[in-house]
This record gives C-alpha cells, structure tokens and sequence, in this order.
C-alpha cells in the first residue's frame, strides 16, 4: 500500500519537476552540481596518477567509474536559455555554437567510459595515458566554453 502511494506521489509530482528543472537557474544549478561531482573524483585520479596521494586500484576504478557516470549526466544541464541566469561561467558561444560543443562533451563522455575501463583493466601506464586524455576532453571544453 504505501509504496502504491509513494509511486502515485512520484507520478503525480513528475510533471511539476520536470517543468521547474528547465528554467535557466535550476539548469546552471544542475550542471553546476554535476561538474563539481566531476572535478570531485576526477580530482582525486590526478592526485593519485600525480601521486600526491598512493596509488588505490579499488579507489581509482571507483572513481573512474563515477567520472563516466557523471558524463552520461551532462547534455541536460545547457537547455536553451540557460545561458543567461545568476550566476553562470558557460560562455554564449555554447548556444551559438552547439555543434561544437555537442561534439566536446562527446568526447568527453567517450573517453570518461574508457578511463573507466582501463581502470578495471588495472594496467597503471594505460591507465595514466587514457586519464591524460579524459582530461584533455575537459581543458578542450574550458577553453572555448568557459569563462575564467
């Protein structure tokens, strides 16, 4: 019975959620959120292949896994409008350019998923090789897309 009524809650709430999540401040909100996630564990892969912190296989493959999560979860932070809002670094040329930047966060996305299985193929050197290329999908994007 209750979880007939919390599903029913879910479905009747789902419209509204859906509706406030596309305004342009709960958009920069969100991509905010999940970029912070990202920089979160992606930071912690660098300190241990810089090692600053010891190498944790588990640890790594952990996160790595998180980091290529995270990237499925992009595309629905920048709907139109959400160039402009309170507080935002995403340059306009995201909008004006969308072919460009589809194609960024890509490749993104591609190499987060195959930092994530060079992790569980524990070999360190491809590993710290496929980590250099997920984080050169990100400065591609800072550069063109971010504001300092």
């Amino acid at each position: 019975m209750i979880r007939r009524l919390l599903l029913l809650s879910m479905l009747a709430t789902a419209p509204i959620l859906v509706a406030s999540a596309a305004t342009p401040d709960r958009a920069i909100g969100y991509r905010q959120d999940v970029f912070g996630l990202v920089g979160w564990n992606f930071g912690a892969l660098g300190d241990m292949v810089r090692e600053k912190r010891a190498w944790d296989a588990a640890e790594f493959t952990r996160r790595a896994e998180r980091v290529a999560q995270l990237s499925q979860m992009t595309d629905e932070g920048f709907p139109p409008g959400s160039d402009k809002g309170a507080t935002t670094d995403a340059k306009a040329e995201i909008w004006t350019n969308r072919a460009d930047f589809d194609a960024k966060m890509d490749d993104f996305r591609r190499e987060a998923a195959a930092l994530a299985s060079a992790a569980k193929g524990g070999d360190q050197a491809a590993i710290k090789a496929q980590f250099a290329k997920t984080g050169g999908t990100c400065k591609a994007c800072h550069d063109e897309y971010k504001a300092d």
